[in-house]
């Protein structure tokens, strides 16, 4: 498989549907990492532009609670508690002084593991239920895993490009 310069894996141009799928997640995931790398921890909590508080270390804790949620609660029926214990309109964006990046990138890669680990066996076509307020988004009381893993993508490659634009603000640097 080919790579960025990087390191990270590019997509196959051919594959089935579930490999696109996956591969494409997981480099949007590997290009959030990317964007924390080589940032000490002041640097990682720093806001992107007044007034929003949005961090690239709160980027990474807001991308385990959304992996939590999706896999586990919605697609997995899990009854589990929020990842950081904070309101929900937080989301994981609120920064802890005890919470640095080493700690939130273990608990981001074990929710992805978790995740993997719940649908690898699944079909594409198998479901989960969503909450009552979700299902008013979404307009249907279950989703395919087909549609979690491309609103996966699409949630990823969004913050991403707040990752892009708040790293550049950071120290300049830009990228793919």
């Amino acid at each position: 498989m080919t790579t960025t310069p990087d390191g990270r894996r590019i997509p196959p141009p051919h594959a089935d549907e579930r490999a696109m799928l996956e591969s494409w997640l997981d480099f949007q995931r590997a290009t959030l990492a990317l964007k924390c790398t080589g940032l000490d921890g002041s640097r990682l909590r720093e806001a992107s532009v007044p007034p929003s508080p949005m961090t690239l270390l709160g980027l990474v804790q807001h991308m385990a609670e959304v992996e939590r949620n999706w896999f586990q609660r919605v697609f997995a029926g899990r009854k589990v508690p929020a990842v950081y214990a904070e309101s929900k309109e937080a989301s994981g964006f609120a920064l802890s002084s005890e919470r640095g990046i080493d700690e939130a990138l273990a608990v981001w890669r074990a929710e992805i593991a978790r995740g993997r680990e719940l649908t690898g066996a699944a079909s594409l076509t198998d479901c989960g239920e969503l909450s009552g307020q979700e299902a008013a988004i979404v307009g249907d009381r279950s989703v395919s895993l087909r549609w979690i893993l491309i609103h996966m993508i699409e949630e990823y490659a969004r913050h991403n490009g707040h990752a892009d634009l708040i790293r550049e603000r950071i120290d300049g640097v830009t990228g793919v």
